[in-house]
């Protein structure tokens, strides 16, 4: 089960690194429900450097899964008295 559990946790940071690094810079960062309800956060959404540097953490994220990959969970090892 540890194992399977290491596993998961390495997809889903992957995952969320991809999203985050692509995501800023898609069609529906622009055009998104929050910028039509507050139109002044506009300027600080749209902003380059805020989409820089979440994409930047996302490729925080992907190096993270990349660590977890390289390193092996450690093995439990049973003794018996």
């Amino acid at each position: 089960m540890n194992r399977l559990l290491h596993v998961l946790v390495t997809l889903i940071c992957f995952e969320v690194g991809a999203l985050l690094v692509f995501l800023p810079w898609s069609h529906a960062w622009e055009h998104n429900y929050f910028l039509n309800r507050h139109p002044v956060l506009i300027p600080y959404v749209l902003n380059p450097s805020l989409r820089g540097a979440i994409s930047g953490l996302g490729v925080l994220d992907i190096v993270l899964a990349a660590g977890m990959i390289r390193r092996r969970p450690p093995s439990t090892v049973v003794t018996r008295n």
